[in-house]
Parts: structure tokens; C-alpha cells; sequence
């Protein structure tokens, strides 16, 4: 379950600038390899990610009471049954698709930051390591394998996840990780009746970013704070050439079932997006690659990603 129910984790940050600077070089961050999710319901979750969404159905390397729906060879959504003391909370972890694990594992440690004792092996030959940013959300490193397996899923609406999201609360906070550790850089933010919403940084090795979904409160899932609210800030967004044709697509294979945005629409950000949600409301957002408007609050600071 993830470890943000609980009290906030608290960082020995000042420990980083106790490190040598000549300590170990940070891997290679290629952007976003997935996001876990729990479910409810596996057989209603299985039609919306590899029917509505497109992809194909696999075995999940990492835990085999998983269930992997993959994208593309190097993407995917992790679907994990749901703990009994789950509450509201519908994601497990996010991951990034890392050059080593293993270095990835002595970078951080060398930086004070607090890592697991070894790296952890999947079934495909895949490598990974699990921290918690600062506010105590579970974050994977993932080394794919060295012959990564071809996925076919002819009808996926769209091949790349251009970013993942989540609530959270302190935004200077998560930037001692994100940014200050990783190497992230600032991609866009912005937000409605000029508040800051929503916070972009976009991974240094590759044009994928995390988006920081920022929220009322301190700490830990709000009281009042409802799964559909919940799931709207735990995302993924899948890259599209052009979200309307994307939605018309969808609609003329019957592919949608309800549990989506009326239309697509233009976002403050000025991209065409559409949402939609699996049956425990996580959400999965068609986005276009590019901009068609000029975006509110802040410009675009790095480049966009592509197909």
C-alpha cells in the first residue's frame, strides 16, 4: 500500500551536500517505463486498458499476481490487485525507465538518499529499485533487460505514455528530488483562476515529464478526499497526433464505455486532451503531443515530446 496514508517520510537532505562532489554519476533517466494501479474489479479493468486503451494484455514481471498491459515494448500500466486497507487510494508507484539500476541504486545512496539494501530482479530480466520521494509516494528505477521482448498492440490508441502525474502537496519539497537529485528540468506549469495546479518537470534523458498534481493540506490523502478526486490527480497521459481524431476513433469501434470526458477539449496548457478512467477511476488522458494555442501562466521551457 503505498506509504503516503502514513505519517510524511522525513529526508535527511543536508546529508546530500555532505557527499563528495566526484561521488557516483547519476544514470540515464529514458523517461517513463509505467504506473502501478490497483483494481477492484481485474475483469472490468482488463476490457478498459486492452480494450478501450489497446493494450496488449501480459504477464507482469514484477509481481505475479500482477497483470502487465503494455503499450509498447517499453511502457505500460501495471495493474495489482487491491489491499484490503487501500482506502481511496488506487496507485501503487510510479516508474522511470533507468540506464542501470544498480547505479542508479549507489548514485542515490551516495547523495544521503535513503535506498534499499540490493536491486530487485524480474522474470524478463528486468532490474529495478523502489524509493520514496519526500512525501513518502513509492518510486521505481527500472534497467529493461537486454533483449527487451516485441509487444504487439495493433489497436493501442496511442504507443507513448508522455507522462505520469500525482497528488502532490509542497512543490519546493518534491524538488529536492526531483529536480535537485534527478536532474529534472522545468517543462510548463500553470493552473485555473491563477492558481498553480499543476507542475511540469520533464526527465533529463528523454522529453517524457512527471506532473505534480498539487493539493489542499499539508500531508497524506485530505479527509474529505474522494477516489474519483483521487484518481483524476494519479494519471498517466498517452501521446497522440491529434486527441479529436483519436476520440472519433474510439467512438466509431465502439471502444468507449462511458467513463470519459463528454468531447475532447483545450486545456489551459493549449493541447487538445481527453479523459478517461479505468472502473476504480484512475486516470488515463489522450494528449497531444503539441501545442494548437498559446499555453496560460508559463510558456513551454523544454522541448515537446514527439511519436
Amino acid at each position: 500500500m503505498n506509504s503516503r496514508l502514513f505519517a510524511p517520510v522525513v529526508f535527511a537532505v543536508f546529508a546530500m551536500s555532505a557527499v563528495a562532489q566526484n561521488g557516483p554519476a547519476r544514470p540515464k533517466i529514458f523517461g517513463v517505463s509505467h504506473l502501478a494501479v490497483y483494481t477492484s474489479d481485474p475483469a472490468a479493468t482488463e476490457h478498459f486498458y486492452k480494450d478501450t486503451l489497446g493494450a496488449a494484455k501480459m504477464a507482469d514481471p514484477e509481481n505475479p499476481k500482477g497483470v502487465k498491459y503494455a503499450l509498447s515494448a517499453t511502457q505500460w500500466v501495471e495493474v495489482l490487485p487491491l489491499p484490503a486497507d487501500a482506502g481511496v487510494e488506487r496507485m501503487d508507484h510510479a516508474a522511470w525507465n533507468v540506464s542501470s539500476a544498480e547505479g542508479m541504486l549507489k548514485y542515490l545512496a551516495a547523495k544521503g538518499w535513503k535506498t534499499p539494501g540490493n536491486v530487485e530482479k524480474g522474470r524478463d530480466g528486468s532490474r529495478w529499485i523502489t524509493v520514496l520521494d519526500p512525501e513518502g509516494n513509492k518510486v521505481e528505477f527500472v534497467e529493461l533487460p537486454a533483449k527487451v521482448a516485441a509487444v504487439s498492440a495493433p489497436n493501442a490508441i496511442g504507443h507513448r505514455i508522455i507522462h505520469v502525474g500525482y497528488m502532490v502537496h509542497d512543490r519546493a519539497k518534491e524538488d529536492t528530488f526531483y529536480r535537485e537529485l534527478l536532474g529534472f528540468r522545468p517543462y510548463w506549469w500553470g493552473g485555473r483562476n491563477g492558481k498553480t495546479e499543476w507542475v511540469s518537470q520533464q526527465s533529463p534523458d528523454s522529453h517524457d515529464w512527471m506532473e505534480y498534481m498539487l493539493t489542499r493540506g499539508d500531508s497524506g490523502i485530505p479527509s474529505d478526499m474522494t477516489q474519483r478526486e483521487l484518481g483524476v490527480m494519479d494519471h498517466i497521459a498517452v501521446g497522440v497526433q491529434s486527441v479529436p481524431e483519436s476520440f472519433k476513433v474510439l467512438g466509431a469501434a465502439n471502444r468507449l464505455d462511458g467513463r470519459h470526458d463528454p468531447a475532447p477539449k483545450l486545456a489551459v496548457d493549449g493541447k487538445w486532451q481527453l479523459n478517461m478512467y479505468d472502473p476504480d477511476g484512475s486516470r488515463s488522458e489522450l494528449m497531444n503531443f503539441k501545442a494548437s494555442e498559446k499555453p496560460c501562466c508559463s510558456p513551454f521551457t523544454a522541448e515537446d515530446p514527439s511519436e
